[in-house]
């Protein structure tokens, strides 16, 4: 998702004594202002590096969701937001960008409590991509032109973007600022409003983020959290008459549901970006194995295992196989939990225990199966309370078993050995997903068949998850539809408009 060379700060705070001293506000963001659920009713947010309450979330309903989509419409017909010259949104998104920049203590220590990851990682990473894609969107939108069709003399058609209207973005637990961002900032610089229904899993950057947003100079009502559980809050949103688009990111079955919802509602559009298997494949010409290793190692265990696009699938030439997963083994030792909190930490806490029994459950099918556990295997820091699982190594794996067929969303990486290209592709391909591949070989040749040949929304070569905001980011298959990232996302939060002038002859 991000880069991953980042490096604790010389100066870095004393991160236990900020979280004793932080003061958390839960509750929902609408119409420019904090507010409890209509019931009063809230929900438990536990930490997941101990298992500690460090909050309780306002718990929205239909009726929270409601007010909030009422707010957002009533800004978007008021042309607050939706009728600014797009140089004016351009000036109050790079204010919200340094907002976020210059919160950026505040924000990492929620997103870590919260969620998990090590603290090194939401401040250098995740705050900080955040505020680079909302700065990226609003330098783009007051460079991006209109079209006039090749239309006979006697016509003039104009084909214009305009703004969808309503947004609501659905957003997971795995990277809550990252994903959020990457939603909001083209809805928003292309003159939407947006309903953000975060993950119960971690939902206390959004309404942050939300405040910032307003000390920008955002008017009230175009930018709206409400949080909540899924079947409560996110169905509602997903069915409501008023909202024109979803942008969801999570599970396959959820984005199932999330078309099923426009179905049975109003036929919102949906842009779904779901799971991966993503497959990395090391061909036996490739003359750096220990950049590979290292490489296959630090993407799987980077967030814990806990990212969309993690090459958990690692497909490697049989004539190497032996050599290169003992390189791989040689890289675990330093992905083993350590305290989240700890800026020397790498890799952190599961979002939650639900989550640890899932990926507990997965281990224990893979070890069933027949596939050999060479590493890890089992859960750690059972003295904090918190959720950890240590980095986790299948060998012998096939492409038939349950570990590699299912999103584990958790530290654990199957090695699959291979004979040739042909079945390399065969392999890599035999899967309901197509998110992200990678292609590892010192023949340009071979690299660019293969990469042509693999049904994946990005295919990296001789590297794995680097990134640029300049990129797509979405999938083949039951990975979704649409992409984040880019100025193709322009394309999911904007309607194209024809107006077609006809000329009076002369």
């Amino acid at each position: 998702m991000a880069s991953k060379a980042a490096s604790p700060a010389a100066t870095a705070p004393n991160w236990r004594a900020e979280a004793a001293r932080l003061q958390i506000d839960a509750r929902a963001f609408i119409n420019g202002r904090r507010a409890p659920a209509r019931s009063g009713e809230t929900f438990d947010v536990l930490s997941p590096i101990d298992g500690k309450l460090i909050a309780r979330a306002a718990r929205g309903r239909a009726e929270d969701i409601d007010d909030a989509v009422k707010s957002a419409r009533a800004a978007f017909e008021s042309g607050v937001w939706s009728r600014h010259a797009p140089a004016q949104r351009r000036r109050i998104l790079l204010k919200w960008s340094e907002k976020i920049v210059a919160a950026r203590d505040e924000l990492a220590l929620l997103e870590t409590l919260d969620m998990g990851k090590p603290i090194r990682f939401s401040h250098s990473v995740d705050v900080h991509s955040a505020a680079r894609c909302i700065a990226w969107y609003a330098e783009a939108i007051d460079k991006i032109y209109d079209e006039i069709a090749p239309t006979p003399a006697n016509a003039l058609a104009l084909i214009r973007r305009e703004p969808m209207g309503v947004i609501g973005a659905v957003v997971p637990w795995n990277y809550p600022m990252l994903m959020a961002s990457w939603k909001l900032a083209p809805a928003l610089a292309a003159g939407n409003s947006v309903v953000l229904k975060p993950s119960e899993k971690s939902p206390l950057t959004a309404m942050r983020l939300a405040e910032l947003a307003i000390e920008a100079g955002l008017p009230p009502g175009v930018f709206n959290v409400v949080p909540g559980l899924g079947h409560e809050a996110g169905e509602a949103l997903a069915l409501h008459l008023d909202v024109d688009a979803i942008g969801f990111t999570g599970s396959t079955r959820v984005g199932r549901k999330m078309l099923e919802y426009a179905g049975r509602s109003n036929l919102k559009r949906v842009f779904n970006e779901l799971g991966g298997k993503s497959a990395n494949i090391v061909f036996s010409d490739f003359a750096e194995l220990d950049r590979a290793a290292a490489t296959a190692a630090g993407s799987m265990f980077f967030n814990q295992g806990e990212s969309c696009n993690a090459p958990s699938r690692l497909l490697v030439q049989e004539t190497i196989a032996d050599v290169f997963v003992e390189r791989v083994l040689a890289q675990v030792p330093r992905y083993l939990p350590g305290d989240p909190l700890d800026p020397a930490t790498v890799m952190g806490a599961l979002v939650d225990a639900g989550q640890m029994r899932t990926v507990v459950n997965y281990i224990e099918a893979g070890k069933l199966e027949g596939a050999a556990c060479i590493a890890g295997g089992t859960t750690a820091r059972h003295d904090t309370g918190g959720f950890y699982v240590n980095p986790t190594v299948f060998d012998r794996v096939k492409n038939s078993m349950r570990i590699a067929r299912e999103e584990i969303f958790g530290p654990v990486l199957s090695i699959i050995r291979f004979k040739d290209e042909a079945e390399a592709i065969r392999i890599a391909n035999d899967s309901p997903y197509g998110l992200h591949a990678a292609v590892w070989s010192s023949n340009i040749d071979r690299a660019l068949r293969v990469a042509g040949a693999l049904r994946a929304g990005t295919v990296h070569v001789n590297s794995y998850d680097e990134d640029d905001m300049t990129v797509p980011f979405g999938g083949y298959k039951q990975s979704g539809n649409g992409r984040d990232k880019s100025l193709h996302a322009f394309d999911k939060y904007t309607e194209l408009k024809t107006t077609w002038i006809r000329l009076a002859a002369k």
